[in-house]
């Protein structure tokens, strides 16, 4: 028997959000640059939570559908993780994803100059650095 969507559940639109720092030893490329697949991670951990709020089950991924690559990430940013319930179906959830940073490393920002390796700032609007969809099932 096939999965049915179930329009006008209660459930839909809910959002769920995971905030990280991306520490130094992330790097995988040099300019301190992350691997998408970093992200990645905290879609899934966002998807994870979502399962648990609306289903009381951990889910399992089962893959994404579409994903974009907008922006770099690097090594000291606080990225944020969003998920969205966009569809329900039996077992099945459909989540929209998106990933922003919210702090940024001031050597990776044009216009401020790095006072110590450890200067940051908190940007005026966050950055959108990664978008997507992805289908999880719970039981």
């Amino acid at each position: 028997m096939g999965e049915v969507e179930q329009q006008g559940d209660h459930r839909l639109g809910m959002t769920v959000v995971h905030r990280r720092y991306v520490p130094r030893n992330a790097a995988h490329y040099s300019g301190k640059l992350v691997d998408g697949a970093y992200v990645l991670g905290l879609f899934s951990d966002a998807a994870t939570e979502m399962c648990i709020r609306t289903d009381d089950d951990e889910g399992q991924f089962v893959g994404f559908t579409e994903v974009d690559f907008l922006e770099p990430v690097h090594t000291g940013d606080v990225i944020e993780a969003e998920a969205t319930l966009v569809r329900v179906g039996n077992t099945s959830r459909q989540l929209a994803f998106e990933a922003r940073v919210v702090c940024r490393s001031a050597e990776h920002i044009e216009s401020r100059r790095p006072v110590a390796d450890s200067t940051a700032h908190v940007l005026d609007e966050p950055l959108v650095v990664v978008r997507g969809t992805g289908t999880v099932v719970v039981e």
